[in-house]
């Protein structure tokens, strides 16, 4: 592990402070500050000639500044002689736009691919990609991690009764099937129709959860739409308690306030992959630590070992 160095800009030092503590090591020193005008200033703080070197940065909100960010640590990197230098990107950010499904309009998750090619990364590790196929949009390798096993060993603990897990729509059922799978409980599907990027409304629930516990359970959560449109679904079909698993809990604009009106919803289980600001705080809001299984990973692949056991 002598040749192993982590990197972290300003978008979760948290969690990459959690992740060297899994890894018994001590996060490397770098400035990341701000020319007078606004535009980022990077030096490392210390030798990486040779290093296998990975740099902890979700482009989270402010996106721009955060992805830029991990572009020009790793471009210093790579000016600097790193071995190999990895992406570790929790959070993919502009990975909603990953397809033309409207006339002009552009696909921002093969750009931000493109970019972190040619700004020097040797390989991205990240969680719970908006849609699988931007893997393929990347012609460096790609680790895909997923959430599951964090929330499933603390919904275990909760002991719910007759449980259903519920795809908030038709994109999130491989997600469910595999917590359902892994939980031993039935599924269930909402079948919505967008009325804008921001808003959609729930039509029909294909599933029985008539007098059961659900588990709604998505890749993110921005304004929270969609997860009360699916809230208010599953009470009109007699569920019993409600509950939430969301990866990234993105929580813009009105989240938090629409939570805290959504009474019906018992509460929502978020991972630490963006932080969780003072003011977005709430009593039906839980993190869980994707710290320990991102260490892992980033052992295994400091140690080429493989990593496909993470993916299960």
């Amino acid at each position: 592990m002598d040749k192993l160095t982590i990197f972290s800009g300003n978008a979760n030092p948290v969690l990459a402070q959690d992740i060297c503590k899994s890894l018994k090591m001590k996060l490397s020193e770098v400035f990341v500050g701000r020319f007078s005008e606004g535009e980022i200033r990077i030096k490392l703080g210390e030798n990486v000639r040779g290093k296998d070197v990975f740099v902890i940065q979700p482009t989270c909100s402010p996106p721009n500044e955060n992805l830029m960010e991990l572009l020009i640590m790793i471009d210093a990197l790579r000016r600097s002689s790193a071995s190999r230098i990895t992406a570790v990107m929790p959070y993919f950010g502009y990975a909603r736009q990953d397809r033309k499904d409207q006339p002009r309009v552009p696909i921002t998750a093969k750009l931000v691919a493109n970019l972190l090619t040619t700004a020097g990364a040797d390989r991205v590790l990240t969680m719970d990609l908006h849609a699988g196929q931007i893997q393929g949009f990347f012609d460096i390798p790609v680790d895909h991690l997923f959430a599951v096993g964090v929330f499933v060993d603390h919904i275990v603990k909760l002991k719910l009764k007759d449980l259903v897990v519920v795809s908030p729509d038709v994109g999130s059922i491989k997600m469910a099937r595999a917590y359902a799978k892994r939980l031993g409980a039935s599924l269930a599907v909402i079948d919505k129709r967008r009325i804008s990027p921001e808003k959609a409304e729930a039509m029909y629930l294909l599933g029985d959860v008539e007098g059961k516990d659900a588990l709604i359970v998505d890749d993110l959560i921005a304004t929270g739409g969609s997860m009360i449109e699916a809230v208010g679904a599953l009470k009109k079909y007699k569920a019993r308690k409600i509950f939430a698993a969301i990866s990234h809990g993105v929580l813009s604009g009105p989240a938090v306030e629409n939570i805290d009106k959504c009474k019906d919803l018992e509460k929502i289980f978020i991972t630490d992959t963006i932080p969780l600001d003072d003011h977005k705080q709430h009593p039906r809001i839980k993190v869980l630590s994707v710290a320990p299984l991102l260490a892992e990973a980033i052992k295994r692949i400091h140690n080429e070992e493989s990593v496909s056991c993470l993916f299960d």
